[in-house]
Parts: C-alpha cells; sequence; structure tokens
C-alpha cells in the first residue's frame, strides 16, 4: 500500500528542552499531514559543544527521559519514529554512541543502528569536526520493518559509502532512512547529488531529514530535508527553516522501477 512519510528539518542547539519541543511540533505537523512515519534528523535532541552529548546520553534500548519523550509521542500520535543522532551512553565514560532508533506507533523500540563511518575533517571554511574522539563507531548494518516495508538505517556521514546502501538493500530495504547534520560547507556541493545518486542506484526511497542553520560556534548545517523516489527525483523537499516534507512511499512503483531498469540483478562486483 501506498504510505505517506515525512522528514523533518530542525535547528538543533545545546538545549535539550528547546530541541525536543521542536521536534515535537515537527512530528505533530507530520501527523497532521497523515504520515505514518517520521524521521528526525541526526543530533535532534542535542547539537552543542562536543562534551554536552556525553552528559545527555542513554543506554539502549532502555533508554532515559529524551527516549522516554519521544516514545510518549509516538504513542500519543499513533506514528513511527526514526529518531536520527541519539546520543547512547558508549563503553567508556569518555564515548558516546551515535545511534538511529526504529520506534514503531505503539513507542516500542523497534530496532538501533549504530553509525559506523565517522565525520573525522578538517575543511577549507575553519570547521574541523573530528567524531571518532567522543564517539564509538558502529559495525552492523540494520533493516528494520516500517508500516510500508523493509527500511534500511544509516546515519549522515554513511552517505558517502554506496557499499553500505547496497547492503541494506541486498537485505531487502526499500527505503533507506539518512538523518543528517551536513555542513553548510559540503551539503551546497554534495547533499542532493548523493542522496539522487544512492536512490537511483539502489533503487529505493530515500528519506533524509536535515538539520539546518547555526548551532553555535562555527557550526552551520545546510539543510534541503528532503524525500527522493527510486528514479532520483525528489517528491518533496522542506522550506528554509524548521518544518517537515512529506511523500508517499509506494512499493509497487518501486517494483516498476526494479522490474523496468533490472540494475541490483546485474550486478557482478561485491
Amino acid at each position: 500500500m501506498r504510505t505517506k512519510v515525512s522528514v523533518a528539518q530542525m535547528t538543533s542547539t545545546d538545549s535539550v528542552e528547546a530541541n525536543l519541543t521542536a521536534a515535537e511540533r515537527c512530528v505533530r505537523a507530520a501527523a497532521e499531514d497523515r504520515s505514518r512515519l517520521c524521521v528526525l534528523p541526526e543530533c535532534f535532541a542535542y547539537l552543542g559543544p562536543e562534551d554536552g552529548k556525553l552528559a545527555i546520553a542513554e543506554p539502549l534500548p532502555g533508554g532515559g527521559p529524551i527516549l522516554a519523550r519521544m516514545q510518549g509521542l509516538a504513542r500519543e500520535l499513533g506514528i513511527e519514529l526514526v529518531l536520527g543522532g541519539f546520543w547512547e551512553t558508549g563503553e567508556t565514560p569518555t564515548r558516546v554512541k551515535n545511534a538511529c532508533v526504529h520506534l514503531d506507533a505503539s513507542g516500542e523500540v523497534r530496532a538501533v543502528y549504530r553509525k559506523i563511518h565517522l565525520f573525522d575533517v578538517d575543511l577549507p571554511d575553519g570547521t574541523k569536526l573530528m567524531e571518532s574522539e567522543t564517539v564509538e563507531p558502529g559495525t552492523e548494518t540494520v533493516v528494520t520493518d516500517a508500516c510500508f516495508g523493509r527500511l534500511g538505517l544509516s546515519v549522515c556521514y554513511d552517505l558517502r559509502f554506496p557499499e553500505l546502501y547496497r547492503r541494506l538493500t541486498d537485505e531487502g530495504a526499500i527505503a533507506f532512512a539518512i538523518p543528517a547534520a551536513f555542513t553548510l560547507t559540503t551539503g551546497k556541493d554534495h547533499w542532493h547529488v548523493l542522496l539522487r545518486a544512492r536512490a537511483i542506484e539502489a533503487q529505493s526511497y530515500v528519506l533524509a531529514a536535515a538539520q539546518t542553520g547555526h548551532h553555535y560556534g562555527r557550526r552551520f548545517s545546510y539543510g534541503h530535508a528532503l524525500i527522493a523516489d527510486p528514479w532520483g527525483v525528489v517528491l518533496a523537499e522542506a522550506p528554509e527553516g524548521e518544518g517537515v516534507a512529506s511523500a508517499w512511499i509506494d512499493p509497487e512503483s518501486l517494483q516498476r522501477v526494479r522490474a523496468g531498469l533490472p540494475s541490483l540483478r546485474h550486478q557482478r562486483l561485491r
């Protein structure tokens, strides 16, 4: 069946309360638009100085106040949520995990993916981010059963590694959740190109939630949360500022694309 889904666009800061309130506004807007699933961006609960995420990290799947609040929201609205960039307690006190959490419409944790590819860069505009200094990388791919079918989970920098999405497709995914906080510098040149490429080569839907605007210090995000179809067409894109973009996932349309251009069956190298 065709299923309506949404991706959120936020400007998270170091204020957890303000961030969660904004996340709730986005999810309520998605539910009012009759979406059955909403993806929140990476760092939705906190995007501030690095040490701050250590203080708010929660264990999974049990969680703490942040997870409980989002579970209650999913339950209240009867909507599935993908919590992008959830700060999960790490194995040591000095590091966390960057997790992507799928909640079903009853608020139960259906799946947890830990970001595999960590963002260590020194960009020409002066932005320097060393995610590996405070984040433990994941090792396992994750595909979960969502309201429309199989959903592959990923986070932000993972987008640059097509082999991950081919594996998710091999595991049955027909859509990818890509919650992100793409920097302004890289986003303006690469965001749309990479998202459409992942959709086209994997012949799958792309659900890309995004951070936008100024967060703190030199940290700016590109925004442009969007949903693309298996032909690479952008079906919906968020305007400037906070909001949601919504579109339909149509498994029958996806199967027509895969049957008409059967590139997934033609793969020779793995």
